[in-house]
C-alpha cells in the first residue's frame, strides 16, 4: 500500500511553504521542532490521501491508521510515520488526535454538504482541533483551558482556509464548507462558488464568515498569554497567519475567487509581534528570538 500511496516525505513536508503561518521557526529548539514537522507531515500526509489520492482514498486511510500502530511499535513503513515515531515515544499522547484527523478525511469522502454553523464546527472538531491539542503537547503545556482557546483558534484557522479554498473545494472535490443556513440567509447560490469573480452577495457572506473566524482566532491572544517561551513564539505565530490571512481578504473586498487570497510575510509577523509583547522577564529570550526570526522571513 506504501507504493501505491506514494506521497514521499520531501513532497509531502515542502508544501508548509504554502501554509497561512509559519509551521515552525528555525531557532526552535531541536526537539520541539522535531515534533512539530512530525505532526504537520502526518496531517498534510493524511490530507493529501483525503483530497488527491487516485485510488480507493478510504482504503489508504485505513492504511494510515493501521501505520500509525505500526509507529507505536517502532515500526512504521512510511517516511512521514517513521518521523512521527520519536513524538510517539517521548510524549504522554494517545491516538484520538492522530485518528481524529484520519476520520475527518474519511468524512470528506461521503459528506460533501453542512447545514448550520455548529454542524461545520463538529467538522473541525476533527480536521483540526487535535493539531492544536498535539502543539501543546509538544511544549507540555496542554491544560483543558488551553485545550478549549486552542480548539477556538484552531476552528479559526479551518474556517479561514475554507474561505480561501471555496472555488477549488467546490469545482474540484465537489465540497461545499458554508453552512447550507447562512447561503440561504445570505442569497448564495451553489453555482455562484465557481464563479470568476464573487457576487455582491457572496462577499457579504465571505465577510460574515471572516467576522466569525476573527471571533475564534481572538481567543488566541488569551492563549498566548497564558504561555511562555518557545510555545508562546509557536501559537503566536499559527494565530498571527490567520489574521494575517483575514486581513488579505478584507483588503480584496472579500472577494475569495478571482484571486487565492494569502497573508503577507510583513503583516503576520506585525500580528506575531503584537500576541508576543513580552509580558514576563522569563519570556524576553524567546520574544527576541521571534523577532529576528521574523525580520528575516520578511526578507526572504
Amino acid at each position: 500500500m506504501q507504493t501505491e500511496v506514494g506521497f514521499d516525505l520531501n513532497s509531502i513536508m515542502t508544501q508548509r511553504g504554502g501554509e497561512n503561518f509559519p509551521v515552525v521557526l528555525r531557532a526552535v529548539p531541536a526537539r520541539p521542532r522535531a515534533h512539530l514537522l512530525a505532526v504537520y507531515g502526518f496531517a498534510r500526509l493524511v490530507d493529501d490521501i483525503g483530497d488527491e489520492y487516485e485510488g480507493d482514498r478510504l482504503a489508504a486511510l485505513d492504511w494510515i491508521q493501521e501505520e500509525l500502530l505500526r509507529a507505536r511499535a517502532d515500526d512504521a513503513t512510511h517516511p512521514v510515520m517513521v518521523r512521527l515515531q520519536p513524538l510517539l515515544g517521548d510524549l504522554d499522547v494517545d491516538d484520538e488526535p492522530f485518528l481524529a484527523l484520519i476520520e475527518a478525511n474519511r468524512l470528506d469522502q461521503r459528506k460533501h454538504r453542512y447545514q448550520t454553523q455548529a454542524e461545520l464546527a463538529e467538522y473541525c472538531m476533527l480536521s483540526a482541533n487535535p493539531v492544536g491539542r498535539l502543539v501543546l503537547a509538544i511544549f507540555e503545556s496542554a491544560t483543558a483551558e488551553r485545550i478549549a482557546l486552542s480548539d477556538a483558534v484552531c476552528t479559526g484557522l479551518q474556517l479561514i482556509e475554507h474561505l480561501q479554498d471555496i472555488r477549488e473545494d467546490y469545482v474540484e472535490k465537489g465540497r461545499i464548507y458554508f453552512p447550507a443556513d447562512e447561503m440561504a440567509r445570505f442569497s448564495v447560490e451553489e453555482d455562484d462558488l465557481a464563479a470568476a469573480r464573487a457576487a455582491e452577495q457572496l462577499r457579504r457572506l465571505v465577510a460574515h464568515q471572516c467576522d466569525t473566524a476573527r471571533g475564534l482566532l481572538s481567543r488566541g491572544d488569551s492563549l498566548v498569554a497564558s504561555l511562555s517561551g518557545w510555545a508562546k513564539v509557536t501559537v503566536a505565530g499559527y494565530a498571527a497567519g490567520g489574521f494575517a490571512a483575514l486581513d488579505a481578504i478584507a483588503g480584496a473586498d472579500y472577494d475569495v475567487l478571482a484571486k487565492l487570497r494569502t497573508p503577507t510575510k510583513v503583516r503576520t509577523a506585525a500580528h506575531a509581534i503584537r500576541l508576543v509583547a513580552p509580558r514576563e522577564v522569563t519570556d524576553a529570550k524567546p520574544v527576541r528570538a521571534a523577532r529576528d526570526a521574523a525580520a528575516r522571513w520578511r526578507r526572504q
